[in-house]
């Protein structure tokens, strides 16, 4: 396809979804998929909640006309929409945790079976180790655990759609580098569509994109970071997709160690997660969100440095980057969790007011 026909193709899908924004609002009020005032909650107004329908219409129709649907892509296209509708009947009904997890793992199949598929990890002393029989368990986690992760960073407003536009640009920009032109294009339509959302989700939002979103956006940047990285031979770039997505794979691997430190059940919502922590400093929801913005534009550019440099020293760059995380998260309470005297959103149902 010619380069103006991508960059049509791009802005169509940042128009469709600044129309269909306003669209999800009023359908969110017509069928109930509101988050209403309680005495847990901040917001003093019923707010929308699937938004995230705006994110997924706009980036599915507009997927359709860069890609020949084949492979992979078509695991990543059924599955996402079989995501989609189990997010968006939680907005609507409330699902139970275990209906959701068994959603999430009925896409991830979806996908693993049409081709997404992580066969082999990196070795950093030897090579590659291929997964053999644990290569579809391993993707199912990889996906489910994403989807998730996205989910529990949705804490305040604009947070889950900016790092998820973050990220993809991200992908979006390794992929021109190794000269996949196609799947940069699928990675900035992305891009666009959150990009055409996110003026009616950050602070003070208009609407939630709910779980519709958050889990769509986590099962997509799942399913991409694995088909991007199947198409290298590098072996480092197996830890380009973990570092891009540092930001919420470590804030929910963080939220594992705490709850067990603090003898809690692991599913257990609690209000320490990073951008919890950050307005406990006594940043306020504006600056918090734009700080973990910033962490997320500063790991993606590690993410990119790494692809120019030999595999021994991103190996020590990897090395010391983890050090940092763990010892800033220490810092801040990431870890074992303190009292505060900050109320915030739980994990995707509350919004926090401006400190």
């Amino acid at each position: 396809m010619a380069a103006h026909l991508y960059i049509a193709v791009l802005l169509s899908a940042f128009v469709l979804s600044c129309l269909a924004s306003p669209f999800a609002i009023r359908l969110a009020f017509k069928i109930g998929a509101v988050d209403r005032p309680e005495q847990r909650k901040v917001h003093t107004q019923p707010m929308p909640r699937m938004g995230g329908m705006a994110i997924f219409l706009s980036f599915l129709v507009c997927l359709l006309f860069i890609l020949k649907v084949s492979g992979p892509f078509t695991g990543l296209i059924y599955g996402a929409c079989i995501i989609f509708l189990v997010g968006l009947l939680d907005d609507i009904f409330q699902l139970s945790a275990w209906i959701k997890l068994l959603g999430q793992i009925a896409a991830a199949a979806v996908a693993v079976h049409f081709g997404v598929v992580v066969h082999f990890v990196t070795n950093p002393f030897n090579g590659a180790l291929d997964l053999g029989f644990l290569s579809i368990p391993l993707t199912l986690l990889w996906i489910v655990g994403i989807s998730n992760a996205i989910n529990l960073i949705d804490g305040l407003d604009g947070l889950a759609a900016g790092v998820s536009a973050i990220a993809a640009t991200t992908m979006g920009i390794i992929a021109l580098i190794k000269g996949q032109p196609e799947f940069a294009a699928v990675t900035f339509t992305l891009v666009a569509a959150i990009v055409g959302f996110l003026p009616f989700n950050f602070y003070p939002a208009r609407t939630f994109m709910g779980d519709s979103g958050s889990n769509f956006l986590g099962f997509t940047l799942g399913c991409l970071a694995i088909i991007g990285t199947a198409k290298s031979a590098a072996l480092i770039s197996l830890f380009i997709p973990i570092v891009i997505l540092a930001i919420p794979i470590f804030d929910t691997f963080f939220a594992i160690i705490r709850r067990m430190h603090n003898k809690a059940p692991i599913f257990l919502p609690d209000r320490d997660h990073l951008h919890h922590r950050l307005m406990a400093l006594g940043m306020s929801h504006r600056r918090s969100v734009l700080i973990i913005y910033g962490i997320s534009a500063f790991f993606s550019a590690v993410a990119v440095v790494i692809t120019f440099i030999s595999s021994s020293k991103a190996n020590v760059m990897l090395a010391l980057l983890l050090l940092l995380v763990v010892l800033a998260a220490y810092k801040i309470g990431l870890l074992s969790g303190e009292e505060r005297q900050t109320s915030t959103r739980v994990e995707g149902h509350t919004r926090n007011v401006e400190l």
